[in-house]
């Protein structure tokens, strides 16, 4: 399971940097095709890649397996055009912090001790620390930011519930071509109007891979290795990247209060990852049951069942089966 974990925490780390270098590679196109423009190409190039290499067969999907990817296209829609309008009004660092509230409150809402919950406070403020919202902040792109943050909260939850009904990549692939479908319109639109330069599909082509294909199969496969409330804790990273990335791509450079509040969600992430350590040997002992998957349900082994249900069990199956090449 130490494995399982530290090769989880590797690939979400992967996963945050990828994303938002993509982020701000993205941010050099919005002049020419404007966010709805990287977007849409973003959603193109993530079909292009993820469906022939997951080539989910849509036509076998049942309404179990329909209606989450539905969702989860929704989610990656609205997420990412809310988060580039965001950073188009309000900047990268402040964007993405404020989007990362969405994890935080996966966090908060699955904490069953008080240092769970001490933790994500202390995130909290390390996050508001770094924002320093005033009576000059743009709210419109405020509001953008807090739209994200429900659609990554959302996206987390429908990942884990996918990540046990299909295998490998399919949900993100399949999600990713509805949503792809939903921007053609802006497509054609750009396309009529003669806005789809080089250099924009350039860096809204890039973007697509580092803020799409990347972190949703690494994700995915994420999920899988390590408790969506950890997941959501980790996430904090977020604004430390995108501030970072912000600087060496887009020069934009960091203030005092900028790095106080990164330096708290630094340790906040250090005592987590320490007591989840520490506590990871409770499950193993007295919890899970032999012949149970790292991510099974802890309150199923609670009710003190060795064997796991046919759904469950299928499930496993299903994900045992996915090509490493993809996940």
């Amino acid at each position: 399971m130490r494995t399982s974990r530290l090769a989880g925490v590797a690939t979400m780390l992967g996963s945050a940097t990828s994303n938002q270098v993509g982020a701000a590679v993205g941010a050099h196109a919005f002049a020419t095709i404007g966010p709805a423009g990287v977007v849409a190409v973003r959603q193109f190039v993530a079909a292009a890649v993820l469906l022939p290499l997951a080539r989910p067969n849509l036509r076998r999907f049942t309404w179990a397996q329909w209606w989450p990817t539905l969702l989860l296209a929704a989610a990656f829609a609205v997420m990412n055009l809310s988060l580039y309008t965001a950073i188009d009004r309000i900047g990268l660092g402040l964007a993405v912090t404020l989007e990362v509230l969405g994890p935080l409150a996966v966090a908060l809402a699955a904490s069953r001790t008080r240092l769970d919950l001490l933790c994500a406070a202390a995130a909290g403020a390390g996050v508001y620390v770094l924002v320093l919202p005033g009576t000059a902040s743009d709210w419109p792109g405020i509001a953008l930011g807090l739209l994200a943050a429900a659609c990554w909260a959302s996206y987390i939850l429908l990942n884990r519930l996918l990540g046990t009904r299909l295998p490998g990549i399919q949900a993100p692939a399949a999600a990713t071509a509805v949503s792809a479908l939903a921007y053609l319109p802006v497509a054609a639109v750009l396309v009529a109007h003669g806005r789809l330069d080089a250099a924009g599909l350039g860096y809204a082509t890039a973007a697509g891979v580092l803020s799409s294909v990347i972190p949703y199969a690494a994700d995915l496969t994420a999920l899988r290795r390590v408790p969506a409330r950890f997941f959501g804790m980790f996430m904090i990273v977020h604004p430390v990247l995108a501030a970072l990335a912000g600087l060496v791509l887009l020069g934009q450079a960091l203030r005092p209060h900028e790095w106080a509040g990164i330096t708290i969600v630094i340790c906040v992430l250090a005592v987590n990852g320490i007591r989840r350590r520490s506590a990871a040997v409770v499950p193993r002992r007295t919890a899970a049951p032999a012949g149970s998957p790292s991510g099974g349900s802890p309150a199923s082994w609670r009710r003190g069942s060795r064997t796991r249900s046919a759904p469950t069990a299928r499930a496993g199956i299903r994900t045992a089966a996915a090509p490493r090449s993809c996940g």
